[in-house]
C-alpha cells in the first residue's frame, strides 16, 4: 500500500485515499455513485442497529414503500417540487415504451408515504402514526465524495403523523435528541443542534433542526436533519381525519432522517496519519488479534489466541484474529491500524512462557502487558477509555475551531483559509446571509434565537445568534 497523502496539508486527498485503502468503498461505473465493501458496510451495519433500536422504543414500525414516484405526486407540493428539482432522477421509458406519466426515483418519500398515511388515517384513533423506512435515495449530485455527496446513498426517513402540532413539534425535538445521543455515545463525534434558516430548511417544511458537525480541515458538515412539516403534506394528499369532536381535521406531519454521510463524518473526525482511528462502540471489530507465529510453536500460540478470541466474544467483544502466514507481523500491524481497529493484541512464544500478551491501542499506540489471565477485564476497561477519549479530543478541537465573529469582512479572509465555525449576530435578512455565498459560506443554524449582538453585514440589531461556516 502506498503511503497516505499529509492529512495536515492535504486533507481531501488524504481522505479518498484513506476510504479506498482501508477498503471501504470502490469505484462504481455510475459517476457519482459508489460501492460499499464489506468492512465499510459493516460500520454501517453498527450504526443502523443502534439507531433501528431506538427508533421501535420510540414506538415507531419500520415498512418499506416504492423506489418509483408518480412524478405528479411531487408537483402536489410546490415548494417541494421546487427545492427538490434540480436534483431528480426522473425514468420516461420502461418496458420498451415511453410512460404515460415519467416516474421519479425517490430523492426523499414525503409525497409517496403521504399518499398512503391519506388512506390509512380516518380517525383520531389511527394517531399518532409513526413510520420509519430504511432505503437508498438519489440525489443527482454534481460534486461527488464517498459518504458526503453521492448519486445514489443510504438512509433512515421516519414520517409521522400527529393529532396537534404540539405533538409534532416534540416529535421533531425527540428525534433530535436521538440523533445527537448516536453522534455523542456512538460516533463520539460533537455537533451543534440548531434550525435551519428559511433559505436552508427542507422544502416544505415549518421548520428544520439540524445538528452540525465541524470536520478538522474547518469545514462544516451536516449530519442530520428533523422537520416539522406541519400541514401543508397532508393538504395536498387530501390527508383528514375525524377529531374527538367529530369535525374534520388535518394531521400535523414531521419526518427526519440520517444517512451514510455518518460515516465520512466519523472517518474525518477521528483519522490520523495512520488511517481510520474507529470509535470502539461503532467500529466493526473491536480487537485484532496477531499470532506470532514461529517454527514448532505453530499450534500453541494459534489455540492460546482462538481461545483468548472465544472469552472476548463470551463478553461481548468484536474480535478477529489475523492468522495470515503470507504476511509479517510488520505488514499486519500497518493494515489493521490502516483500518481504525480500537486495540491490537499480539501473542507469540514468549508471551506464552511468561503468561503475557502485549496490548497497543489504536489512538496513542500505547503499548501494555497484560496477564493471559486478566487480559479480557483490561479490554473491558480500555475499549470504553478509548471511547471517552476520543469524543473529549473532538470535542476539544471543534472548541479550537470556533470563533466569536463580528463583522464579515473582519473575519471573512480567515473563513475562506482556516475555516471554523463563526458565532454572530445575524438580523434575519435574507440579503445578508446572501452574502456569504460570495466566500462559499452559509448558515449552518440558527442556535438562539434572541441576542444582543449585531448582525453580522449590515450591523442592524441581530435578532438571531447563528453559525457561519463554510461545508461539504
Amino acid at each position: 500500500m502506498k503511503q497516505l497523502p499529509d492529512i495536515s496539508t492535504q486533507f481531501s486527498e488524504w481522505y479518498q485515499e484513506v476510504i479506498t485503502q482501508a477498503e471501504l468503498v470502490d469505484q462504481a461505473p455510475v459517476r457519482g455513485s459508489m460501492v460499499i465493501m464489506p468492512y465499510g458496510y459493516a460500520i454501517w451495519e453498527n450504526i443502523q442497529k443502534r439507531l433501528d433500536k431506538r427508533i421501535k422504543e420510540t414506538g415507531h414500525k419500520n415498512a418499506s414503500f416504492p423506489l418509483f414516484i408518480p412524478e405528479s405526486f411531487l408537483k402536489k407540493e410546490a415548494e417541494h417540487i421546487e427545492g427538490f428539482a434540480p436534483e431528480l432522477a426522473v425514468v420516461t421509458h420502461a418496458g420498451g415504451k415511453k410512460l404515460e406519466e415519467p416516474l421519479v426515483v425517490r430523492p426523499t418519500s414525503e409525497t409517496i408515504i403521504h399518499y398512503m398515511f391519506a388512506r390509512w388515517i380516518h380517525s383520531w384513533r389511527d394517531l399518532p402514526l409513526k413510520i420509519n423506512q430504511w432505503a437508498n435515495v438519489v440525489r443527482w449530485e454534481m460534486r461527488p465524495r464517498a459518504f458526503i455527496r453521492t448519486t445514489e446513498f443510504f438512509w433512515q426517513e421516519g414520517h409521522t403523523a400527529h393529532a396537534t402540532k404540539d405533538e409534532a413539534e416534540q416529535e421533531a425535538n425527540t428525534m433530535m435528541d436521538e440523533y445527537i445521543d448516536l453522534a455523542i455515545n456512538y460516533l463520539a463525534t460533537p455537533s451543534v443542534r440548531g434550525y435551519k434558516t428559511e433559505n436552508e430548511k427542507f422544502p416544505g417544511a415549518e421548520f428544520t433542526l439540524t445538528f452540525e458537525g465541524l470536520m478538522p480541515d474547518g469545514k462544516a458538515l451536516q449530519m442530520g436533519t428533523s422537520h416539522l412539516l406541519l400541514q401543508s403534506f397532508a393538504k395536498a394528499f387530501d390527508m383528514m381525519f375525524q377529531d374527538k369532536e367529530g369535525k374534520q381535521a388535518y394531521p400535523y406531519l414531521t419526518s427526519w432522517g440520517v444517512t451514510t454521510r455518518l460515516i465520512g463524518a466519523l472517518i474525518m473526525t477521528h483519522g490520523d496519519q495512520k488511517g481510520l482511528v474507529l470509535p470502539p462502540n461503532i467500529a466493526p471489530i473491536h480487537v485484532i488479534i496477531i499470532p506470532i507465529i514461529r517454527k514448532n510453536a505453530d499450534d500453541k500460540v494459534l489455540t492460546r489466541a482462538q481461545e483468548l478470541a472465544n472469552e472476548l466474544k463470551d463478553r461481548g467483544v468484536r474480535v478477529y484474529i489475523d492468522d495470515d502466514t503470507h504476511k509479517s507481523p510488520g505488514a499486519k500491524f500497518y493494515k489493521w491500524e490502516l483500518k481504525g481497529v480500537p486495540l491490537r493484541i499480539e501473542i507469540g512464544p514468549r508471551d506464552l512462557e511468561n503468561n503475557s500478551v502485549v496490548c497497543v491501542d489504536r489512538l496513542d499506540g500505547n503499548k501494555q502487558v497484560f496477564s493471559l489471565d486478566t487480559i479480557v477485564e483490561h479490554v473491558d476497561v480500555e475499549l470504553n477509555r478509548l471511547q471517552d477519549e476520543m469524543y473529549k479530543r473532538a470535542e476539544n478541537k471543534m472548541k479550537s475551531q470556533w470563533y466569536q465573529g463580528e463583522k464579515l469582512s473582519d473575519f471573512a479572509h480567515n473563513l475562506e483559509t482556516i475555516g471554523g465555525f463563526y458565532e454572530v449576530g445575524w438580523c434575519a435578512n435574507s440579503a445578508c446571509e446572501q452574502e456569504l455565498k460570495k466566500h462559499k459560506a452559509s448558515i449552518r443554524c440558527i442556535i438562539a434565537h434572541e441576542t444582543s449582538k449585531l448582525c453580522f453585514f449590515c450591523g442592524n440589531v441581530g435578532s438571531k445568534q447563528v453559525l457561519i461556516a463554510r461545508s461539504y
